[in-house]
């Protein structure tokens, strides 16, 4: 998940300093907003849910709100986390490889992004429940998985085509998403437990009713992107194996892994823009902020006939996360780069510096779960008693938190990485 792959064996080289110039301060921005990214999924986004329970107002419940998934169409700021880590993985990748071709060739440089990708799938199986479940109750995709295939499609199109090909492979891939979504014909069958329980009569139809209703279906319709009544879900429910997220298809699943490519791609063409030496800060700040607002606009646009829906990974959602990132890696570069505010970022870039470790080992270790027995029990019950429902929740999302910052500034100084 950040600048160079995963690279399990051995300890990383050393991190480019807060005081270097050049070339390298944009390594430092983008691991910062590679931390930033990852700080809300590390414990951040209960702090302000426990906050706004604390508070109530109006205010601190929007905040909160911002820090929940859309159920299906719409945009949240939650929803911008997964899209901007794929992003900045795709801005990050310019500088690994661009070095890697020129001291060894493309084809280490493909081969560099293949090992890599299957570095990083693996270990999400491994998130995901490896083989704890028998087959086929396990999770082939998932979140590290997605971002595998991305890195490892955005990867090897940079390494072999030149910007202009790589922009309208991208422009290739969201139209024809698009055209794919609204004009391929599919069944008329929605794989959603409550209409398949009122379509087949029982509240709980059997696997083997449910396939033998969706094959035995004949009528066909178009432009469905509704849950489950979409081409995407329904050949994750035909051709995906083992289990699915969302039952019958997967967020994560295996048509919508095309435009996620082109997020990936989205990063290398901001990469490509900070390592620029013709261009001036300014322009490059200006550039950004151009091209989010582009990508904004026309991502909204489309929505009035392409909806933006994160778990369908939908073009209008490649265009309104692309624009957002692209604005959010611009705040950090004004702010890194051009003005050096840089002691504010430190534990950020912590964080950047290992996000699949840290990743992991929240999953394994379960921050949340490790502070209540710091601050779980009677101290939680009066927190709540005396300062506010919600008061002993934000003391467990702190002390979650400080041990997540903790860990981060270790494998830190440790030189321990595990990175993407």
């Amino acid at each position: 998940m950040s600048h160079p792959a995963p690279t399990p064996s051995a300890p990383a080289a050393s991190p480019p300093a807060l005081s270097l110039s050049n070339g390298s301060n944009r390594l430092v921005c983008l691991d910062a907003l590679r931390g930033f990214d990852m700080f809300w999924i590390l414990g951040a986004d209960a702090l302000v849910h426990a906050l706004s329970e604390v508070n109530g107002s109006s205010v601190a419940k929007f905040f909160a709100g911002q820090l929940d998934h859309r159920a299906w169409e719409g945009f949240t700021f939650y929803d911008l986390i997964f899209p901007l880590f794929v992003f900045m993985a795709g801005a990050s990748m310019t500088y690994a490889l661009s070095k890697q071709i020129e001291q060894h060739g493309r084809g280490a440089a493909a081969k560099r992004v293949l090992i890599r990708g299957l570095a990083i799938f693996i270990i999400g199986i491994f998130y995901s429940g490896g083989f704890t479940n028998p087959w086929p109750d396990m999770r082939l995709l998932g979140v590290l998985q997605r971002i595998a295939l991305a890195y490892t499609g955005a990867g090897l199109l940079y390494i072999y085509l030149k910007p202009r090909a790589l922009a309208a492979v991208g422009v290739a891939i969201l139209v024809g998403y698009w055209a794919l979504l609204t004009f391929a014909p599919i069944r008329d069958i929605q794989l959603d437990q409550k209409a398949l329980a009122q379509r087949l009569g029982t509240a709980k139809p059997s696997t083997a009713q449910i396939e033998a209703a969706f094959h035995a279906t004949t009528a066909r319709v178009t432009g469905g992107f509704e849950p489950g009544k979409n081409l995407t879900n329904h050949l994750d429910f035909q051709y995906l194996p083992g289990r699915k997220y969302d039952t019958y298809y997967d967020p994560e699943g295996i048509l919508s892994m095309l435009p996620a490519v082109v997020t990936c791609v989205a990063g290398v063409f901001a990469g490509l823009l900070m390592r620029r030496k013709d261009l001036g800060d300014a322009e490059k700040l200006r550039t950004l902020v151009v091209a989010g607002a582009v990508g904004v606009a026309l991502g909204w646009l489309w929505h009035l006939q392409f909806p933006v829906i994160k778990k369908l990974w939908t073009s209008s959602y490649v265009l309104v996360a692309g624009g957002y990132s692209c604005w959010l890696l611009a705040a950090f570069f004004y702010a890194i780069d051009i003005r050096g505010w840089r002691r504010w970022c430190v534990p950020f870039i912590w964080i950047g510096m290992n996000p699949i470790m840290l990743y992991l080992a929240n999953n394994i270790i379960k921050f949340r779960v490790f502070a209540q027995r710091f601050a779980g029990g009677d101290i939680k019950t009066w927190m709540d008693a005396h300062i506010g429902m919600g008061a002993g929740a934000g003391l467990l999302a702190i002390v979650a938190l400080g041990f997540t910052f903790l860990l981060a500034w270790f494998l830190h100084e440790r030189k321990i990485f595990l990175r993407v």
